[in-house]
């Protein structure tokens, strides 16, 4: 690992008269066989005091940033942009639930620092100044096997901080290491702890599982923490409109799996930019059977469960509303019936989010029985948009043959304009041919002379 460890940060251990450590899922994810980059986070640990290692450190080069002194925490920044944060080894005392500590005590004893963490395979050392790896839990052995075992009795390391149930999820899915019975079982029977989190790191962390591929590659990752916030009930906790899915089957012609489980395998197969809009997509349908019998109205109640949830994670404004209408489109001729005229409509209205809409689509296709081929409806709309390209038609005002200055210049009240073109684009759409600017011209003096402007 030594080859990996910054040049700075490797001159600063040298100069300490105690060990300076690496730990956590930087030495984790090197002996798991994963490569470090420069997006690598830098934990380190000591003995020693925060004013022993900013000393040490300011003269290699890396500066302190935040000195917090009542953990024994300092965040630093090295001369080439890196940052490293710094933890003196301490032992922690908790409030049951809460992920702030209560208390702290300092010490000297890696065994005790190695406690106040969460999984084994988290509480590896690495020695920069020996090169050399200390494991006074056995995480390296952990790291091996790819499991995640509790430092201490899981129902005493989840109950001391809820935010680990949701971390739980999202490592496994990161590393692609699965939890050990006990550690699964203590997860559940603190489950409800994860209420106490606060809203915004939950969706942090649900934003992460559904992204998690992109940290190691690995497809299956957000589909694997998925699956561990239902088997702990997290889900449960945190989105309880989602889990009322589980075990609610669907038409066996159309799904070979469950709400839920569709649900999750729909987020397996989407793009990232569509990974909420596929979680949620069917949000509704539990609500509809449980009232209506049926899914009927699933994508329209969904729209409006898909806001609540957003809201109450406070996730940013802009994905909620991507979101949502996404989750309201995805059943859009699915039976590929619509009228041809009515789906070129469609597609002018939907204009610039069509891809997300088609990415869902093909997603929750996808999902319904593994079948990777093209979605039906999606190749039908694409079809149809590619002639729409072809005959010219436009898809919004700036593509008319026509600009607003023409438009006013031939007696459309300035203010009417943006209705006039609309209006334009709309008697456009079901033949390009009529995007010309003669014919748009004679068109605007007709409405002028009618009155309509």
């Amino acid at each position: 690992m030594r080859d990996f460890i910054p040049a700075r940060l490797r001159a600063a251990a040298e100069k300490l008269h105690a060990p300076l450590y690496v730990v956590g899922g930087s030495v984790r994810d090197f002996l798991a066989g994963y490569p470090l980059t420069e997006e690598t986070d830098w934990d380190l640990a000591s003995p020693l005091g925060e004013d022993d290692v900013i000393s040490a450190c300011e003269t290699c080069g890396i500066h302190a940033r935040n000195v917090y002194r009542n953990t024994g925490t300092v965040k630093f920044t090295d001369d080439e942009g890196r940052g490293y944060e710094f933890a003196r080894f301490r032992s922690d005392r908790y409030v049951r639930g809460l992920h702030t500590p209560s208390g702290t005590e300092f010490t000297e004893d890696i065994g005790l620092d190695a406690r106040r963490r969460d999984f084994c395979a988290n509480a590896v050392y690495y020695d920069i100044a020996r090169d050399e790896y200390a494991d006074p839990l056995g995480g390296i052995g952990d790291i091996g096997r790819r499991i995640f075992r509790t430092v201490r009795e899981p129902a005493r390391v989840f109950g001391e901080d809820g935010l680990r149930l949701l971390r739980l999820a999202r490592l496994s899915a990161q590393t692609g290491f699965s939890p050990d019975e006990a550690c699964l079982a203590g997860a559940r029977e603190n489950a409800a702890l994860i209420e106490d989190i606060v809203p915004e790191r939950i969706f942090h962390e649900y934003d992460a599982i559904l992204h998690a591929d992109a940290v190691h590659g690995d497809a299956e990752a957000g589909y694997r923490g998925l699956c561990i916030l239902r088997d702990t009930t997290v889900l449960d906790h945190t989105m309880p409109e989602l889990a009322l899915g589980k075990g609610m089957e669907q038409r066996k012609d159309f799904h070979d799996y469950d709400v839920l489980e569709h649900s999750f395998r729909c987020v397996r197969h989407a793009l990232p930019a569509v990974r909420w809009a596929a979680l949620l997509h069917d949000v509704g349908k539990p609500f509809c059977f449980l009232r209506d019998g049926n899914f009927h109205a699933h994508a329209d109640e969904g729209m409006r469960i898909a806001r609540d949830i957003l809201t109450r994670l406070k996730a940013p404004r802009a994905l909620t509303e991507e979101t949502v209408y996404l989750v309201g489109m995805h059943m859009r001729d699915l039976d590929c019936k619509m009228r041809e005229q009515k789906v070129r409509r469609e597609l002018v209205e939907i204009g610039a989010r069509l891809p997300l809409l088609f990415a869902l689509k093909q997603a929750d296709y996808t999902a319904c029985k593994e079948d990777p081929s093209p979605a039906p409806a999606v190749v039908k709309w694409k079809k149809i948009l590619e002639e729409m390209k072809r005959e010219g038609v436009p898809f919004s005002a700036k593509e008319l043959k026509i600009g607003a200055r023409e438009v006013i210049s031939l007696g459309v009240p300035p203010e009417r304009t943006g209705a006039c073109l609309d209006l334009l684009v709309a008697e456009c759409t079901p033949d390009g041919a009529k995007n010309d600017h003669d014919l748009l011209a004679a068109r605007v003096r007709a409405l002028v002379e009618s009155g309509a402007f």
